[in-house]
């Protein structure tokens, strides 16, 4: 028992330290800015349900909510695609290349966003994709597909060969081999990936803020920003525009959480 207190202290200081923040932001979400103002800390004396729906209704949020929606659920299914045949070729395969072509995808881990804004602004520029939604989809797929490469591949090396080589005594193609073998069994990892990378992409603000001017093509943390004026900030309103971004998040995380830790911890790198 006494072991484990240290322990229990930890988890318990991460906890509040992990999740005060969450709970101030939802507690803000049902106040007035004056409220907030006049007292930061309290409880909501009533709560302002209705702020949800002049964020949703009158601020344009609906529009960045969908955004978000096409942009994130798009780029996840091209980079879980791209990056699980990349992984099974990789962790497969042994041809000539193969190390160099790993160093090369793994390599886009080493760089920082920040280097590579200016390129990509002006590539984007140069093909017409610039304050688009399919470029932001793009640079999305581009700068992701190299850590779901990394985690696919880790768990793709170890399926059993017997599995493979009993497709391929059933007559089975590589391309049956993936879709009917590695996908199913990887299919823990997958939801790794698929999770990790959508909260990721929901959350970016960089390349968003950078890419997108119009304001109808905006995501949702770009939309957050509607609150902020040169002078003034609506606190309340700006706590209610969070929690509606949060929320999504939080679902994905609650229902397949359990399944992305066991695609993390069985796809342990060789």
């Amino acid at each position: 028992m006494w072991r484990r207190t240290p322990l229990l202290l930890f988890v318990l200081l991460y906890t509040v330290v992990s999740g005060g923040p969450f709970i101030w932001v939802a507690v803000m979400s049902v106040r007035t800015t004056p409220e907030i103002f006049a007292s930061p800390y309290a409880l909501p004396s009533r709560f302002h349900w209705e702020k949800f729906v002049q964020a949703w209704a009158h601020s344009n949020y609906s529009t960045y909510f969908w955004n978000s929606i096409i942009v994130v659920s798009t780029a996840v299914v091209l980079i879980t695609i791209f990056g699980a045949m990349a992984a099974h070729c990789l962790a497969r395969y042994r041809f000539r290349g193969n190390r160099p072509i790993r160093f090369l995808i793994l390599s886009g881990m080493i760089l920082p966003p920040q280097l590579l804004i200016l390129s990509l602004f002006q590539i984007l520029l140069d093909y017409h994709l610039y304050n688009t939604l399919t470029g932001l989809i793009l640079v999305y797929v581009a700068g992701h597909l190299a850590m779901t490469v990394y985690i696919l591949e880790g768990f793709f090396a170890q399926i059993p060969q017997d599995l493979f080589d009993a497709a391929r005594m059933d007559g089975y193609g590589d391309f049956e081999i993936f879709w009917r073998i590695t996908l199913p069994v990887g299919a823990p990892a997958l939801f790794t990936t698929v999770t990790l990378n959508f909260i990721v992409l929901w959350n970016e603000f960089l390349y968003a803020v950078v890419l997108l001017t119009e304001d109808d093509k905006r995501t949702l943390p770009l939309g957050i920003m509607h609150f902020m004026g040169s002078h003034q900030l609506d606190v309340g309103m700006v706590a209610t525009g969070l929690m509606i971004a949060i929320t999504p998040v939080i679902v994905l995380y609650a229902l397949f959480s359990d399944t992305m830790i066991r695609g993390m911890t069985a796809g342990a790198v060789r």
